[in-house]
């Protein structure tokens, strides 16, 4: 019986021969042409043209019955293979599943090689053939059977990684939190690890300022000079914490929140899990600090990539901040993830490290407005440091000691009645406000900064160099450098000649630009 390969074959051919013919007859119109002769009564009559075609028939026929026996030997070593096995197989190897594919791969293996041992030749008749493609199909079946049927079940999982983090969480984990140490032994103690651990040496304000970040937003942006420890800074903080730092290499082409997480593909049936969806999942599971580098974060654009998670993280409700992760529900889905959405975990922070250069791009105010900017533009001294190890804190820990910093150290009436002053005054000369968002955040990056050691004033001037006098730069440089005296002037009588440098660095920065 003729295979569908045969019959293919067989269209071909006959197409072929319809093709010679019409060739043939244009051949015999040329020749009737070169000799001078139209008539159409003598256009078939000559032998030379009767000689051509037959020859030329002949020969092609041979050719035909060769190609047909050559296909149905073809047919025979390569018998038809059951679809949905091969797919099914197919599926597991892509899934990676180390036992189901052990099992799958060594029994394909073993089919595979016993098809090229055989050596069908052409003249073995057909009873042979019959039988030798009756063991075939017995093979497949015998593969099909032999397989488990709870690791298919176990496969068709579109989410494999994220199901093996709820196997893993069947069991309780026990984290040892050190839930006892204070802001300021927090800092302390972290820059004391990060020395005599990695080698890493940090000015203690810069440490008060990205414990004081954390409390303020959940975006995080390290910005200075390279080499002086933005990424190093993140890493260590994770390995202080002993969970350690997730570090995502941002690529220029990112547009969308699928190059974050991942997508689902249509072909495979597989979501493609990256690791920043698997330590999403994770981190809804745990109460422990986990830290998230986006590494050159503004060498794409960051409002694309990542503005779901720019909106999510300003909704004050919690449990509302849902991401989307794919469009439909299977049962088969992982536990935590509702009708497609997982939860953004309020126990991630996202830190950013950024260059300023011809291969970047310009962040934009609505993620500036957002983060909290950290600016490393010096490099610390090697110091003798003290013989400490990693101390696990949980986040609701860490985020207990911010609120209390809220309520112990509140800024002070003097300042809260300085900062009143100057938003009127950059209103009137500027058209800048500090608005709702950075007031929010004076007063919880203020009191925390405090509490880590630190001094309010000096932390005034940090975020308001960062939040509000970073602005100055989209304004007419031309029109602030002829006010920067004035403005000057105005920072020197509200808060004293001695403070406010980091201010004044930002005003003067904008005049010698000009």
């Amino acid at each position: 019986m003729k295979s569908r390969r045969q019959i293919k074959i067989a269209l071909v051919c006959l197409f072929l021969v319809m093709s010679l013919v019409a060739v043939l007859l244009l051949g015999s119109l040329i020749y009737r042409y070169l000799n001078g002769d139209f008539s159409s009564t003598t256009l078939l009559k000559s032998e030379t043209t009767y000689v051509i075609m037959f020859a030329g028939l002949l020969a092609f026929i041979i050719l035909l019955l060769l190609i047909i026996n050559a296909a149905k030997a073809v047919d025979i070593y390569i018998p038809e293979v059951n679809l949905d096995i091969d797919k099914e197989l197919s599926i597991s190897r892509f899934q990676g599943n180390d036992v189901i594919e052990e099992s799958q791969s060594t029994r394909l293996e073993t089919y595979e090689n016993s098809l090229l041992e055989k050596d069908y030749k052409e003249d073995e008749n057909d009873d042979d053939n019959q039988i030798k493609a009756d063991n075939l199909s017995k093979k497949e079946l015998y593969i099909s059977n032999s397989i488990n049927q709870e690791e298919v079940n176990q496969d068709k999982t579109r989410f494999y990684m994220l199901s093996q983090i709820d196997k893993e969480y069947e069991v309780e984990h026990d984290f040892n939190f050190n839930n006892t140490l204070s802001l300021q032994e927090i800092c302390n103690i972290f820059r004391d690890f990060s020395s005599y651990r990695l080698n890493l040496y940090y000015d203690i304000s810069d440490i008060r300022r990205f414990i004081a970040g954390l409390a303020t937003t959940h975006i995080i942006i390290l910005q200075g000079m390279s080499g002086t420890g933005k990424t190093s800074l993140a890493y260590a903080f994770g390995e202080f914490l002993n969970n350690s730092t997730t570090i995502l290499p941002i690529q220029p082409m990112w547009k969308e929140r699928t190059d974050l997480i991942g997508y689902y593909n249509e072909f495979t049936k597989k979501f493609n899990e990256t690791v920043l969806l698997q330590k999403l999942y994770e981190a809804n599971y745990n109460d422990q600090i986990y830290i998230t580098v986006l590494d050159e974060m503004n060498i794409a654009r960051v409002e694309y990539y990542f503005a779901e998670f720019l909106s999510l993280l300003e909704i004050p409700n919690l449990e509302g901040r849902m991401l989307d992760v794919i469009s439909d529900e299977w049962e088969s889905d992982p536990k935590l993830l509702k009708k497609g959405q997982l939860r953004l975990p309020a126990n991630m922070w996202f830190i950013g490290t950024a260059n300023n250069d011809d291969s970047t791009f310009a962040i934009s105010d609505k993620v500036y407005d957002r983060a909290m900017v950290i600016n490393l533009d010096t490099k610390c001294l090697p110091f003798e440091a003290k013989k400490t190890n990693f101390e696990a804190i949980s986040a609701s820990y860490l985020e207990e000691k911010f609120k209390e910093a809220v309520k112990k150290f509140r800024i002070t009436t003097r300042n809260l009645n300085r900062l009143q002053k100057l938003d009127e005054y950059m209103i009137e000369r500027f058209h800048i406000t500090f608005g709702n968002r950075i007031m929010k955040q004076i007063k919880t990056y203020v009191p925390v900064y405090v509490a880590c050691g630190g001094d309010e004033v000096d932390a005034l001037d940090d975020i308001l160099s960062r939040k509000v006098f970073r602005k100055l730069e989209s304004q007419n440089p031309v029109y602030v450098r002829s006010e920067a005296k004035k403005l000057v002037n105005f920072m020197d009588d509200l808060f004293g000649t001695e403070n406010m440098k980091l201010c004044k660095e930002v005003i003067y920065k904008i005049e010698r630009t000009v």
